[in-house]
């Protein structure tokens, strides 16, 4: 094998492990697809559409600390516009959205892709904040 050869080899198989980290793409384009739902609801104030996005334990959360049912909740809470997908990773069944002005992070139920943290920064080293998150 030519040097030429061997690098173009090694630069594909690099792309592909770095695009969605191994996960196939029906994989990355659900993961993705659901939380560009779940921002399209937020920006057009559905707020029933996006509840039914959010993982049941973050729902549950919500209702709890907030004393509302998740639409209302929702509404209320100081959640950043999106903007466009900068990037999506999928590890298993879990995943990160990274958009313009907002990281989501998902998982995978039986019933789809589920945002299970909205409204999340980095913090460093340290654990992302998030607005919406579980318990």
């Amino acid at each position: 094998m030519t040097r030429a050869a061997r690098a173009a080899l090694c630069a594909g198989a690099v792309g592909s492990l770095l695009a969605g980290c191994g996960a196939s793409a029906g994989r990355v384009d659900g993961a993705r697809a659901a939380g560009e739902r779940f921002e399209r609801a937020l920006a057009s104030g559905h707020h029933e559409a996006a509840c039914r996005l959010v993982a049941p334990d973050t729902l549950a959360q919500l209702e709890q600390d907030d004393g509302k049912a998740c639409a209302e909740a929702l509404g209320a809470e100081q959640l950043p516009t999106a903007g466009a997908v900068r990037q999506t990773e999928v590890y298993g069944r879990q995943a990160q959205l990274s958009f313009e002005g907002d990281t989501l992070f998902l998982s995978q139920f039986s019933g789809g892709w589920k945002v299970v943290a909205a409204g999340c920064t980095p913090q460093g080293e340290q654990p992302y904040q998030c607005v919406l998150k579980g318990g």
